[in-house]
């Protein structure tokens, strides 16, 4: 779905500017990105008018992304498939409710796994220096420690859920 959408707008483009020095696969990668993101946030926020929890959906949603910018993580091979799983994913947190000694082993577990494996597979993905790790590693530590103030049971999900993608098992393929 994304990936045919993707080729057809880089295509078009191509055949607009053709002058451009972008290649059609270059475009289509470039948005793909940009089509992944809108499809979560708009089905995500669709599904949260049925279930009323649109604030939660938000805060999942902002709270994973930009841990997500900072310490990476594991991508999936299909955009169809990570819009599925996203969208999936901030409707289910947005119901998470737990009491606060949950929400600090949470956040305490979260904290542990970006310490250990922060930044995570962003090597292909930015254009950040190497040298720059060690400051990814603390903002997202900054980042997820925020919810300590916060205390919000749906963020710190949301946190550990990205937290988890980090973590680099044997057999995984480094890309």
């Amino acid at each position: 779905m994304v990936d045919g959408l993707s080729r057809q707008l880089a295509v078009g483009i191509k055949r607009v500017v053709p002058e451009s020095p972008e290649s059609v696969e270059v475009l289509k990668y470039s948005i793909s990105f940009i089509l992944n993101a809108i499809f979560i946030i708009g089905f995500s926020l669709l599904i949260s008018l049925f279930t009323g929890k649109i604030q939660e959906v938000i805060i999942v949603l902002i709270g994973y992304a930009l841990l997500r910018q900072v310490s990476g993580g594991v991508h999936l091979k299909s955009g169809t498939l990570c819009i599925i799983i996203s969208t999936v994913g901030a409707t289910v947190l947005s119901f998470v409710q737990f009491n606060s000694t949950i929400l600090l082993l949470a956040t305490a577990l979260s904290l542990l796994l970006a310490l250990i494996f922060a930044p995570s597979r962003i090597e292909k993905q930015t254009r950040i220096p190497e040298k720059y790790y060690p400051l990814l590693k603390l903002i997202s530590l900054a980042l997820i420690a925020s919810n300590l103030a916060i205390q919000s049971a749906v963020l710190a999900s949301a946190f550990l859920l990205q937290t988890l993608t980090l973590i680099r098992g044997r057999g995984v393929k480094n890309k």
